[in-house]
Protein backbone atom coordinates (compact mmCIF):
# COMPACT_ATOMS: atom_id res chain seq x y z
CA UNK A 1 0.00 0.00 0.00
CA UNK A 2 1.39 2.90 -0.75
CA UNK A 3 1.51 5.94 1.94
CA UNK A 4 -0.30 9.20 1.24
CA UNK A 5 3.18 11.00 2.41
CA UNK A 6 5.14 9.59 -0.49
CA UNK A 7 6.85 11.83 -2.88
CA UNK A 8 5.87 11.28 -6.20
CA UNK A 9 9.14 10.68 -8.65
CA UNK A 10 9.77 10.27 -12.52
CA UNK A 11 10.26 6.21 -11.63
CA UNK A 12 7.38 4.78 -13.99
CA UNK A 13 7.29 7.46 -16.56
CA UNK A 14 11.57 6.75 -17.25
CA UNK A 15 10.86 2.88 -17.28
CA UNK A 16 7.59 3.58 -19.28
CA UNK A 17 10.45 5.66 -21.57
CA UNK A 18 12.75 3.01 -21.78
CA UNK A 19 10.04 0.92 -23.16
CA UNK A 20 9.45 2.83 -26.02
CA UNK A 21 7.19 5.62 -25.05
CA UNK A 22 8.83 8.60 -25.45
CA UNK A 23 6.42 10.98 -24.93
CA UNK A 24 4.32 10.68 -22.31
CA UNK A 25 1.08 12.33 -20.67
CA UNK A 26 -0.09 12.32 -17.00
CA UNK A 27 -3.26 13.11 -16.47
CA UNK A 28 -5.99 12.96 -13.11
CA UNK A 29 -9.29 14.80 -12.91
CA UNK A 30 -10.83 16.73 -10.72
CA UNK A 31 -14.67 17.77 -10.25
CA UNK A 32 -16.14 14.23 -10.59
CA UNK A 33 -18.10 14.23 -7.49
CA UNK A 34 -18.86 17.99 -7.22
CA UNK A 35 -22.94 18.94 -7.59
CA UNK A 36 -21.71 21.96 -9.25
CA UNK A 37 -19.45 23.03 -11.64
CA UNK A 38 -17.22 21.44 -14.66
CA UNK A 39 -15.64 17.87 -14.59
CA UNK A 40 -12.07 18.95 -15.31
CA UNK A 41 -9.13 16.70 -16.36
CA UNK A 42 -5.08 17.87 -16.21
CA UNK A 43 -2.75 16.80 -18.50
CA UNK A 44 1.05 17.54 -18.14
CA UNK A 45 3.38 16.08 -20.88
CA UNK A 46 7.27 14.96 -20.54
CA UNK A 47 9.66 13.56 -22.85
CA UNK A 48 13.38 12.49 -21.19
CA UNK A 49 14.21 16.08 -21.86
CA UNK A 50 12.53 16.69 -18.68
CA UNK A 51 14.41 16.57 -15.57
CA UNK A 52 13.29 15.89 -12.37
CA UNK A 53 9.88 17.94 -11.11
CA UNK A 54 9.91 21.29 -9.08
CA UNK A 55 10.03 20.46 -5.63
CA UNK A 56 6.95 19.95 -3.61
CA UNK A 57 5.01 18.75 -6.76
CA UNK A 58 2.51 16.29 -4.77
CA UNK A 59 -1.38 15.43 -5.76
CA UNK A 60 -3.36 18.53 -5.29
CA UNK A 61 -5.76 16.98 -2.56
CA UNK A 62 -2.30 16.68 -0.27
CA UNK A 63 -1.17 20.65 -0.36
CA UNK A 64 -2.82 23.41 0.79
CA UNK A 65 -4.91 26.14 -1.69
CA UNK A 66 -1.94 28.63 -1.72
CA UNK A 67 0.96 25.91 -1.85
CA UNK A 68 -1.06 24.35 -5.59
CA UNK A 69 -1.27 27.97 -6.59
CA UNK A 70 2.88 28.47 -6.04
CA UNK A 71 3.25 25.08 -7.86
CA UNK A 72 1.50 26.28 -11.11
CA UNK A 73 4.38 28.48 -12.72
CA UNK A 74 7.02 25.87 -12.20
CA UNK A 75 5.07 23.12 -13.76
CA UNK A 76 4.33 24.86 -16.72
CA UNK A 77 8.09 25.91 -16.72
CA UNK A 78 9.37 22.33 -16.28
CA UNK A 79 6.55 20.54 -18.73
CA UNK A 80 6.63 19.14 -22.43
CA UNK A 81 3.21 20.73 -22.90
CA UNK A 82 -0.10 21.04 -20.58
CA UNK A 83 -3.24 21.61 -20.97
CA UNK A 84 -6.48 21.54 -18.96
CA UNK A 85 -9.74 20.42 -20.33
CA UNK A 86 -13.53 21.03 -18.81
CA UNK A 87 -17.04 19.37 -19.75
CA UNK A 88 -19.83 21.64 -18.17
CA UNK A 89 -22.90 20.72 -16.66
CA UNK A 90 -24.58 20.59 -19.37
CA UNK A 91 -22.78 18.12 -20.89
CA UNK A 92 -22.49 16.46 -17.74
CA UNK A 93 -25.81 15.95 -17.45
CA UNK A 94 -26.52 14.68 -21.48
CA UNK A 95 -23.93 11.83 -21.38
CA UNK A 96 -23.19 11.05 -17.82
CA UNK A 97 -19.89 11.59 -16.14
CA UNK A 98 -17.78 9.00 -17.22
CA UNK A 99 -19.14 10.51 -20.37
CA UNK A 100 -17.79 14.00 -19.36
CA UNK A 101 -14.64 12.82 -18.15
CA UNK A 102 -13.91 11.59 -21.26
CA UNK A 103 -14.79 14.80 -23.25
CA UNK A 104 -12.69 16.89 -20.85
CA UNK A 105 -9.77 14.37 -21.12
CA UNK A 106 -10.06 14.58 -25.09
CA UNK A 107 -9.67 18.50 -24.98
CA UNK A 108 -7.47 18.74 -23.02
CA UNK A 109 -5.42 16.26 -24.87
CA UNK A 110 -6.76 17.84 -28.69
CA UNK A 111 -5.09 21.17 -27.25
CA UNK A 112 -1.71 19.41 -27.07
CA UNK A 113 -1.87 17.78 -30.32
CA UNK A 114 -2.99 20.68 -32.11
CA UNK A 115 0.41 22.29 -31.25
CA UNK A 116 2.04 19.70 -32.62
CA UNK A 117 2.97 17.50 -29.28
CA UNK A 118 1.46 13.80 -30.38
CA UNK A 119 1.95 11.88 -26.66
CA UNK A 120 2.74 8.11 -27.32
CA UNK A 121 1.30 6.66 -23.84
CA UNK A 122 -0.87 8.32 -21.46
CA UNK A 123 -0.71 7.62 -17.94
CA UNK A 124 -4.18 7.94 -16.32
CA UNK A 125 -4.90 7.95 -12.60
CA UNK A 126 -7.24 4.86 -11.14
CA UNK A 127 -7.94 1.57 -12.24
CA UNK A 128 -10.56 2.51 -15.53
CA UNK A 129 -10.10 3.66 -18.63
CA UNK A 130 -12.30 6.50 -18.75
CA UNK A 131 -10.62 8.08 -21.43
CA UNK A 132 -10.81 5.83 -24.11
CA UNK A 133 -14.26 5.55 -26.38
CA UNK A 134 -15.29 1.98 -25.28
CA UNK A 135 -15.30 1.51 -29.46
CA UNK A 136 -12.07 1.79 -29.21
CA UNK A 137 -10.75 -0.20 -26.33
CA UNK A 138 -7.61 -2.09 -27.47
CA UNK A 139 -6.34 0.06 -30.06
CA UNK A 140 -2.28 0.80 -29.65
CA UNK A 141 -1.85 3.75 -31.49
CA UNK A 142 -3.86 6.60 -33.30
CA UNK A 143 -6.42 5.26 -35.83
CA UNK A 144 -4.95 7.65 -38.07
CA UNK A 145 -3.57 10.73 -39.22
CA UNK A 146 -6.98 12.55 -38.28
CA UNK A 147 -6.29 11.86 -34.97
CA UNK A 148 -10.03 10.36 -34.45
CA UNK A 149 -8.43 7.73 -31.73
CA UNK A 150 -6.44 8.55 -28.60
CA UNK A 151 -3.15 7.54 -27.53
CA UNK A 152 -3.14 3.87 -25.75
CA UNK A 153 -3.83 4.45 -22.04
CA UNK A 154 -2.00 2.94 -19.09
CA UNK A 155 -4.00 2.91 -15.70
CA UNK A 156 -2.30 2.55 -12.57
CA UNK A 157 -3.91 3.17 -8.88
CA UNK A 158 -2.64 5.99 -6.88
CA UNK A 159 -1.09 6.99 -9.67
CA UNK A 160 -0.77 10.81 -8.08
CA UNK A 161 1.13 9.80 -5.57
CA UNK A 162 3.71 7.81 -7.71
CA UNK A 163 4.32 9.63 -10.80
CA UNK A 164 5.33 13.73 -11.19
CA UNK A 165 3.71 13.80 -14.25
CA UNK A 166 0.13 12.39 -12.51
CA UNK A 167 0.69 14.88 -9.44
CA UNK A 168 1.69 17.57 -11.78
CA UNK A 169 -1.53 17.74 -13.94
CA UNK A 170 -3.53 17.13 -11.01
CA UNK A 171 -2.17 20.84 -9.33
CA UNK A 172 -3.07 22.15 -12.86
CA UNK A 173 -6.74 21.01 -12.72
CA UNK A 174 -7.45 21.73 -9.16
CA UNK A 175 -6.15 25.31 -9.44
CA UNK A 176 -8.34 26.08 -12.64
CA UNK A 177 -11.01 24.32 -11.63
CA UNK A 178 -10.88 25.78 -8.16
CA UNK A 179 -10.98 29.27 -10.04
CA UNK A 180 -13.63 28.86 -12.15
CA UNK A 181 -15.90 28.36 -9.17
CA UNK A 182 -14.97 31.07 -7.09
CA UNK A 183 -15.34 33.39 -9.91
CA UNK A 184 -19.07 32.04 -10.11
CA UNK A 185 -19.47 32.61 -6.53
CA UNK A 186 -20.65 36.59 -6.54
CA UNK A 187 -23.09 35.29 -9.03
CA UNK A 188 -24.76 32.66 -6.85
CA UNK A 189 -23.49 33.76 -3.75
CA UNK A 190 -26.11 31.56 -1.89
CA UNK A 191 -24.25 28.05 -2.50
CA UNK A 192 -21.04 28.79 -1.41
CA UNK A 193 -19.23 27.82 -3.72
CA UNK A 194 -15.98 30.10 -2.99
CA UNK A 195 -15.44 28.03 -0.29
CA UNK A 196 -16.62 24.66 -1.29
CA UNK A 197 -16.38 24.51 -5.13
CA UNK A 198 -19.23 23.12 -5.73
CA UNK A 199 -19.16 19.81 -3.39
CA UNK A 200 -21.48 18.70 -1.32
CA UNK A 201 -20.47 20.94 2.00
CA UNK A 202 -23.34 22.21 4.20
CA UNK A 203 -23.92 25.27 2.98
CA UNK A 204 -24.00 24.18 -0.53
CA UNK A 205 -27.12 21.99 0.78
CA UNK A 206 -28.42 24.31 2.52
CA UNK A 207 -28.49 26.56 -0.75
CA UNK A 208 -29.98 24.01 -2.96
CA UNK A 209 -32.61 23.33 -0.55
CA UNK A 210 -33.90 26.89 -0.36
CA UNK A 211 -32.87 28.04 -3.93
CA UNK A 212 -33.18 25.00 -5.94
CA UNK A 213 -30.45 24.47 -8.32
CA UNK A 214 -28.88 27.30 -10.59
CA UNK A 215 -27.57 26.85 -14.29
CA UNK A 216 -24.15 25.62 -13.25
CA UNK A 217 -25.56 22.58 -11.57
CA UNK A 218 -25.47 19.26 -12.44
CA UNK A 219 -29.55 18.70 -12.63
CA UNK A 220 -29.19 15.19 -13.75
CA UNK A 221 -28.13 14.20 -10.36
CA UNK A 222 -30.13 13.80 -7.14
CA UNK A 223 -30.14 17.67 -5.88
CA UNK A 224 -32.22 18.97 -3.10
CA UNK A 225 -34.44 21.39 -5.01
CA UNK A 226 -34.83 19.43 -8.10
CA UNK A 227 -38.68 18.32 -8.17
CA UNK A 228 -37.74 16.29 -10.96
CA UNK A 229 -34.92 13.97 -11.27
CA UNK A 230 -33.17 13.08 -14.45
CA UNK A 231 -34.22 16.47 -16.01
CA UNK A 232 -31.44 18.23 -18.00
CA UNK A 233 -31.44 21.59 -19.28
CA UNK A 234 -32.59 22.16 -23.09
CA UNK A 235 -29.36 23.81 -24.30
CA UNK A 236 -26.35 21.64 -24.42
CA UNK A 237 -23.81 23.73 -26.60
CA UNK A 238 -20.48 22.41 -26.50
CA UNK A 239 -17.76 24.45 -24.98
CA UNK A 240 -14.76 25.37 -26.97
CA UNK A 241 -11.60 23.41 -26.06
CA UNK A 242 -8.88 25.13 -23.91
CA UNK A 243 -5.68 26.82 -24.81
CA UNK A 244 -2.67 24.99 -24.12
CA UNK A 245 0.96 26.66 -23.48
CA UNK A 246 4.19 24.48 -24.23
CA UNK A 247 7.05 25.98 -22.23
CA UNK A 248 11.03 25.38 -22.68
CA UNK A 249 12.15 22.20 -21.53
CA UNK A 250 15.34 21.38 -19.71
CA UNK A 251 16.36 19.97 -22.68
CA UNK A 252 16.36 23.59 -24.43
CA UNK A 253 12.61 23.40 -25.96
CA UNK A 254 11.45 26.40 -27.67
CA UNK A 255 8.16 28.11 -26.20
CA UNK A 256 5.50 28.47 -28.56
CA UNK A 257 2.12 30.44 -27.94
CA UNK A 258 -1.46 29.17 -28.32
CA UNK A 259 -4.23 31.45 -29.17
CA UNK A 260 -6.65 31.15 -25.90
CA UNK A 261 -10.00 30.27 -26.30
CA UNK A 262 -12.05 31.14 -22.88
CA UNK A 263 -14.60 29.02 -21.99
CA UNK A 264 -17.18 30.62 -18.92
CA UNK A 265 -19.82 28.53 -17.79
CA UNK A 266 -22.93 30.82 -18.66
CA UNK A 267 -26.44 30.49 -17.76
CA UNK A 268 -28.39 29.12 -21.46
Amino acid sequence: MVSRSTKPSLRVERALQRDGHRVLAGMDEVGRGALAGPVSVGVVVIDETCRSAPQGVKDSKLLTPAHRERMVRPIRRWALAYAVGHASPDEIDEIGIMGGLRLAGTRALGAVTAAGIVPDLVILDGNHDWLTPPEEVGLLAFADESGSSLPPVTTMVKADLKCSSVAAASVLAKVERDGLMVALDPEHPAYGWAVNKGYAAPEHLQGLEVHGPCAHHRRSWRLPGVIELGQCPQSHEPAPAPAVALDSTAGGGTAVDVPTTEWTMSAR
